[in-house]
């Protein structure tokens, strides 16, 4: 029986192809990494089915690419050496919301949207960390590649909410983690040897997630903003520090770009929430005592630029990024996730501003602080026409000497594509790149599970 007619087996007909035109658009995405064509495409809708592909993939030496929305925009789930694409969309359950243990557990294939639909109708007063990304964007996917939400600076990264994780393992095994594996209740992550650190940041070479016990967190009956305009980047490490100091906001953006003017200048965005209106002013004032310490060199932006701010940066997730992303309209976005020392930043800022220029680009800062402010998300975002191959090559160039410049400046690439994972294992300790190599091959000795990415 051939591979395609035993998907078919297993997951049922209409929901396994070989057919050019449907695997066209599981051999790319949206940002500029050049197209690598799928040989199959499978939708499982349970655990056990996802075993019977993992031993078939086995028995083949046939790889597989896990993939929830699709939209990292890097290439990291469309397959390098072809294979079996694995779209998890079909596996969309939200198992439970604990309520008083504030946490969700949802299958691979729930996607941000829904889980914030679900809990604005069942359980208003909780929310979770979204990303600054489509509301198809899955969940699983977004903590697997150590995504970070709108709840980052006050609670880490999504990848430091998660609680437990069920994964079949490459070898077709399923494996519970957390407090899952001796305990009915998936409340919690430590103080359990960390296994879970096994599967986040991997890209998927190291098995499947299934099932993920995300934490909640209480949702703020209110919400605003504050914007301060700056012309001075040699402040922005001091101001985050005293912003920080203060401990009082939901999140924080760094924004600077081309268009509109009133945007040409270092903007400060903090968000800050409260449970009544008096706390949210008590809040509000007390960040604008900062302005005190900065007189002159620091101001507070208001009126109809203060209001255009809070339409696009206020809900969640925000719009602003999104109406950059199609500027060429071409349906092409990509950008360099910088996690940088804070530091760093008034020197990173010209160079890439030199890179804005060189490549012709319109420039966009969209920083977010991580944390409680140990680093930063500094993004350089590239805007594309997918359908001239000219322009996607020069964005790739740009992308790569973004790259670059963020590891020259001590800094880790988010959700690096092939390029740049050989970039970073290139500065990478030895050691460590064996160590990763061990891990890799421990968990999958038949090297199936998404090959040429964290390749040496």
């Amino acid at each position: 029986m051939d591979i395609y007619s035993s998907l078919v087996n297993i997951v049922g007909e209409g929901f396994a192809s070989n057919h050019k035109e449907e695997l066209y658009i599981y051999s790319r995405d949206s940002g500029a990494q050049q197209p690598r064509r799928a040989d199959y495409v499978a939708l499982p809708q349970t655990v056990e089915e996802i075993q019977q592909i993992v031993k078939l993939a086995n028995e083949e030496k046939i790889p597989i690419t896990p993939m929830g929305g699709g939209l990292t925009l890097n290439g990291l789930t469309v397959p390098t050496k072809g294979g079996i694409v694995l779209d998890m969309k079909r596996m969309d359950r939200i198992i439970e919301v604990n309520e008083k243990s504030r946490y969700a557990i949802v299958e691979a294939g729930v996607c941000q949207g829904a889980l914030q639909s679900y809990l604005e109708k069942n359980y208003p007063h909780l929310q979770h960390s979204q990303p600054d990304a489509p509301p198809t964007a899955t969940i699983v996917g977004n903590v697997l590649i150590q995504g970070h939400g709108h709840l980052s600076v006050t609670y880490g990264i999504n990848s430091q909410m998660v609680n437990g994780m069920e994964i079949v393992l490459p070898t077709g095994e399923v494996c519970k983690l957390g407090s899952c594996s001796i305990s009915p209740y998936w409340h919690a992550r430590d103080p359990l040897p960390d296994l879970i650190g096994l599967f986040l940041g991997w890209f998927g070479t190291t098995g499947i997630v299934t099932k993920l016990s995300l934490q909640l967190f209480p949702k703020p009956k209110f919400r605003d903003l504050l914007t301060f305009s700056s012309d001075d980047i040699d402040l922005i490490p001091d101001f985050i520090l005293d912003t920080t100091q203060l401990n009082l906001m939901e999140n924080l953006f760094i924004i600077s770009q081309q268009w509109p003017v009133w945007t040409q200048h270092v903007l400060y965005v903090p968000i800050i929430s409260a449970q009544d209106q008096q706390e949210l002013e008590f809040k509000i004032e007390l960040h604008k005592k900062l302005l005190r310490k900065y007189e002159g060199k620091i101001t507070l932006v208001e009126g109809r630029n203060a209001e255009r701010m809070r339409e696009s940066r206020l809900p969640i997730p925000p719009v602003s990024l999104t109406l950059f992303a199609d500027v060429k309209q071409g349906g092409g976005f990509q950008y360099t996730g910088g996690i940088l020392p804070i530091e760093k930043i008034p020197e990173v800022w010209p160079k890439a501003l030199e890179l804005y220029h060189k490549y012709g680009q319109p420039y966009i800062y969209a920083d977010q602080l991580l944390t409680s402010g140990h680093n930063i998300m500094f993004g350089l975002a590239y805007c594309l026409n997918r359908a001239d191959e000219q322009d996607t090559e020069k964005v790739r160039e740009a992308l790569d000497e973004s790259n670059r410049l963020i590891l020259d400046m001590g800094g880790i690439l988010w959700k690096a594509e092939l390029s740049a994972q050989k970039l970073m294992m290139e500065r990478m300790d030895p050691n460590t790149v064996k160590l990763m190599r061990r891990v890799k091959k421990a968990l999958d000795p038949n090297g199936i599970m998404n090959p040429g990415n964290w390749d040496a």
